[in-house]
Order: C-alpha cells, then sequence, then structure tokens
C-alpha cells in the first residue's frame, strides 16, 4: 500500500479531518513509519531531527489509542519547558477530536494549578523530569493507570542531566506498557537507555537532514567587537523580517537585546534565567510580530516551533555541527524560504572550519555593505552609517549621570 495519506497509515477519521483542519495532509517520512507501528502497539525507537513532523507522529496514535477519558494513561517526556508547552498545545488541539484532556506538568509556574488540574483528571500528561519528579515525591500524581510512555529528544534530555529523573520515574511506571523514544541522534547512551525502558523495539532511522534546498546559508568574517554593528545594519537592510539570533551565552544574549532595544527594536530575550512568564510573553510577542527580534541561548531555544522566521542570526559560533543544524533548521520550514547568517571572529574561525567539515556543507562566505570581511586585513571598514551605529551602540553602555 502506498501510505500517501493519514488515513491509509490507519489514522482516525476525526483525527484526519482535524489535521486538514490545520492544513496537514500528507505524513512526513517519520509519521510514515512511526504511526502504524505505534498503532499496532509496538515499542518504537526513532531517531529524527527536530521540525521533521515528531511531535505528530507520537501524539496521534496516543489519542488514537486512549479511547475513553479516564485516570492518566500517557505521559510525555520533554527535556524544556518550552518543547513541553508546544507538545501540550498540539495534544490539546488534536485530543479535542477524542473529548480527551492534557495537562503540562512543568517547572516556574504554579505547582498548586497543576496539582488541581491532575485532581481534576487527565488521560495525556505533558512533563518536564524535575517537575513530575517533585510531583510524585509530593504524592501528588499516580502514574500506575499509564499505558503509554513517550521520552521525546532523548538526546537532548542525556545532554541536561535528567537520567536519574527519568529513571526514578520509570521506575513509578507499570512495566508493561507501549514506550516510545524519539532522538535527533541514537547514541550509545540513548541505545543505553532504550535497552534499559523498551521490549523489542521497532527501529526508525529517518535519514539525517542537513539543510533544506529553500535555506541559504552564509558566513560573514566580522571582528568580534563590530558584530553589534553588523547586527544593526542587518536589521534596518530587512525592516520587514523576523529574527532568531543565537547567542553562546545568557550575559551575551541580555548584552545584544540592550543595544538592540536602545536602537529602537522590538526584542525579547530566552535562556534559563528568565522566568517561565517571561519565556511565554516572550514567544507569545514572537509569534504575533510583537517583537521583531528574539535572542536566545541553544538551551531555552530547543523546542522553538515559531512559523515563518524569515533570519536566523549565529551571533556566536555554535559548539558544534549539531547545534548549528538545530539553530539554522528555524528557519526554511515547509517549504518556505529563509536565511541562516553566521558570524564568524577570528577567535572563531577554526569552530566553524570543523562545523563545516562535521556537517559535510560548504557554506558561502559573504559580505555586508561596509563591511570588509575581515580575514586579510582583520579590520573592518566603516562607513558614516556604521559609525552612527556604533555611536549608539557606545551610548547604550554609557554610564547614567
Amino acid at each position: 500500500m502506498n501510505q500517501n495519506s493519514f488515513d491509509e497509515l490507519g489514522v482516525s477519521v476525526s483525527l484526519v479531518r482535524a489535521l486538514e483542519r490545520t492544513r496537514i495532509t500528507q505524513p512526513t517520512e517519520i509519521q510514515r513509519k512511526t504511526i502504524p507501528n505505534a498503532l499496532a502497539g509496538r515499542d518504537v525507537l526513532a531517531s529524527a531531527e527536530t521540525g521533521s513532523g515528531k511531535t505528530v507522529a507520537f501524539l496521534l496514535p496516543i489519542i488514537q489509542l486512549l479511547a475513553q477519558p479516564g485516570a492518566p494513561r500517557a505521559l510525555v517526556l520533554a527535556p524544556t519547558r518550552e518543547l513541553a508547552l508546544q507538545i501540550d498545545e498540539t495534544a490539546k488541539h488534536y485530543g479535542r477530536a477524542a473529548r480527551l484532556r492534557t495537562v503540562a506538568v512543568l517547572g516556574g509556574e504554579s505547582l498548586s494549578k497543576q496539582i488541581r488540574a491532575l485532581q481534576e483528571g487527565a488521560d495525556i500528561i505533558v512533563a518536564t523530569p524535575g517537575r513530575l519528579n517533585d510531583l510524585i515525591q509530593r504524592q501528588a500524581v499516580s502514574l500506575k493507570s499509564v499505558s503509554l510512555l513517550v521520552l521525546d529528544e532523548a538526546d537532548r534530555m542525556l545532554d541536561m542531566g535528567f537520567l536519574p529523573q527519568v529513571r526514578r520515574i520509570v521506575a513509578n511506571l507499570p512495566r508493561k506498557r507501549q514506550t516510545m523514544l524519539l532522538s535527533a541522534t541514537l547514541s550509545r547512551e540513548v541505545e543505553q537507555l532504550a535497552r534499559e525502558m523498551m521490549i523489542n523495539p521497532v527501529r526508525i532511522e529517518v535519514g539525517r537532514v542537513t539543510t533544506v534546498a529553500t535555506l541559504t546559508q552564509n558566513a560573514y568574517s566580522v571582528l568580534s567587537h563590530a558584530k553589534v554593528p553588523f547586527l544593526l545594519q542587518l536589521l534596518e537592510q530587512h525592516p520587514d523580517g523576523s529574527f532568531l539570533v543565537f547567542t553562546e551565552t545568557k550575559r551575551s544574549a541580555d548584552r545584544v537585546a540592550k543595544v538592540l532595544a536602545a536602537n529602537r527594536h522590538a526584542v525579547a530575550t530566552l535562556h534559563s534565567d528568565r522566568t517561565q512568564s517571561q519565556r511565554n510573553t516572550a514567544l507569545s510577542g514572537f509569534r504575533t510580530r510583537r517583537v521583531r527580534v528574539l535572542v536566545a541561548t541553544d538551551v531555552a531555544a530547543r523546542g522553538i516551533d515559531v512559523d515563518d522566521i524569515s533570519h536566523v542570526v549565529n551571533y556566536d559560533v555554535p559548539s558544534t555541527a549539531e547545534s548549528y543544524l538545530h539553530r539554522v533548521g528555524r528557519t526554511a520550514r515547509a517549504g518556505r524560504g529563509g536565511s541562516a547568517l553566521t558570524l564568524v571572529s577570528p577567535e572563531e574561525e577554526s569552530t566553524m572550519a570543523l562545523i563545516e567539515r562535521s556537517s559535510g556543507l560548504k557554506i558561502q562566505r559573504s559580505k555586508l555593505n561596509g563591511f570588509s570581511d575581515g580575514r586579510t586585513d582583520r579590520q573592518i571598514s566603516l562607513g558614516s552609517e556604521i559609525g552612527r551605529l556604533r555611536g549608539n551602540y557606545a551610548r547604550s553602555f554609557s554610564p547614567r549621570r
């Protein structure tokens, strides 16, 4: 059977209609391979990149398999609050077709409200490991009726040190259950976790696509002190664009955002020092275009799913090829075009070269008008316009009198 539609995969009529209302009619590769196996009750070990459609791949079978509302029967674990909120939103949307109730359990929000929501009944719990362990210790949630477990972005969960907490959660689950584990990479640690928690899983590896054809990638050699003026000119050259700017540290994110705000750009930050309320406000503003520029660190930005981001800017060169691919994958989605720009200081040239070798990419070197490439004379030629921008940059840090 040529499985080119969701009904051919065994998805129910009500869910197919719900998908169509969100203009999803053709399953992605991870969905084609995962959904039939999950509906058949098999454990699934899947490797898929963020943005491949994996959330729908595991949520549709969960919703379809949970026939009648009752005690919590499905648990989805995610490494970050942002990803958990995204999964929760999707589960609630499609769960309406089956009259299922989803509750999000995550840090940074009211514990008492989450306890009350669980007491009112939940079919699907979407949780981060820390908050769920807290509720287990308080005996505020029972997982004895959970028959479906999903570990999303398992590799990220391990990288963030959540393995002990995940093991404690799994120890509270019934041994007889269906488990789905999804990861960008099937590392040795992820494979070990799968052996611990799964029974004869179906192994699915979606071919790793480094970047899509609609993505334009450019690297600019820029001295460190000139990155802010460079970014300011870039914003002025694209007044209608939406920009997701990645920095390596929280301090750098705050510093860049402060300068952009001083130059009258609508900007917000997303990093681990921001409260959950602040994160939600930042993401909401970025989605609705009230915020034009979102400055984020890697950990906080994991799971960001915002449609039609025109530009991703690597203000700092990421430390790994995987991080680079994750960042630039936030744009040029669903067949749209997008641009990824990486600002490379002389100190970052070796890291950039390593990223290109590891990913197999050859990223085009480009120039922005008013700047030299910085590779030969290591000098930035600034015109009068750039001088004005640097003046604003300096004034934004001048001591207040």
